[in-house]
């Protein structure tokens, strides 16, 4: 599916109101701030926005804010100016995440997001990265249940950038986004959507790690990365 068209009449309203569109996701009828000291969204701006489009709603989430935050230290070493990215329809909700989380690099770097439920749609819209919804718990529950089978150590999204089978690059704009923050932002919103994590024994002991250890996961992420480094930097 075609990326859908942007309200451009609001955009440019939002730009005139002296809104920095880079940092909002416009998503539907919703307006979501990414960063508020930057986006300049002040309440007074929203006031006379509602005004002349009062059919659209203004997400303020602090959380939201922090996932928008790490998310961008990922995509802006990944993404490259006017490219294409690929989303798959499959999951609702990873959909949604994906696609309020990209938007606003439409306006930051100029790229077009595409949807479909296929890598015959990636080949159709001759579309070469795809952006898939794996999180920093995913990484790490990975990381650990290696561990515990005896099993080499390796880091899903450093190994797989690249799908040599199907000629696209992967990236990954959650990976370092814990699921409980998705899951608490996506709470909060009037929205048909349910993030769930895994069950599984890895995920409870690392959620036991968690109530011992600040940033558990963020360090063992950045551990594992350490140990995979030194491996190939040794063969």
């Amino acid at each position: 599916m075609k990326p859908e068209p942007i309200n451009k009449e609001l955009v440019k309203f939002l730009q005139i109101l002296g809104v920095d569109t880079r940092f909002v996701s416009i998503v539907g009828a919703h307006i979501f701030i990414n960063n508020q000291r930057f986006s300049r969204f002040s309440n007074k701006r929203q006031e006379t926005f509602i005004r002349k489009f009062p059919n659209y709603s203004i997400n303020r989430s602090k959380i939201f804010q922090k996932i928008c935050t790490r998310a961008s230290r990922v995509l802006a070493n990944v993404l490259k100016p006017g490219e294409k990215i690929f989303i798959y329809n499959n999951d609702k909700c990873s959909k949604f995440i994906l696609d309020v989380i990209m938007e606003p690099y439409t306006r930051k770097y100029g790229i077009k997001l595409f949807y479909g439920n296929s890598i015959e749609d990636v080949q159709e819209f001759d579309i070469n990265t795809i952006a898939l919804p794996l999180t920093l718990d995913n990484e790490v529950q990975s990381i650990l249940g290696n561990i515990l089978n005896g099993e080499k150590i390796e880091v899903f999204s450093s190994k797989n950038k690249y799908d040599t089978e199907n000629n696209v690059n992967l990236i990954y704009p959650l990976m370092n986004i814990p699921g409980s923050w998705i899951g608490s932002w996506l709470e909060k919103l009037d929205y048909e959507y349910k993030y769930t994590i895994n069950d599984s024994y890895a995920v409870d002991l690392m959620e036991f790690f968690e109530g011992f250890i600040p940033d558990v996961r963020e360090n063992m992420l950045k551990s594992a990365l350490y140990v995979v480094n030194e491996c190939v930097y040794d063969e």
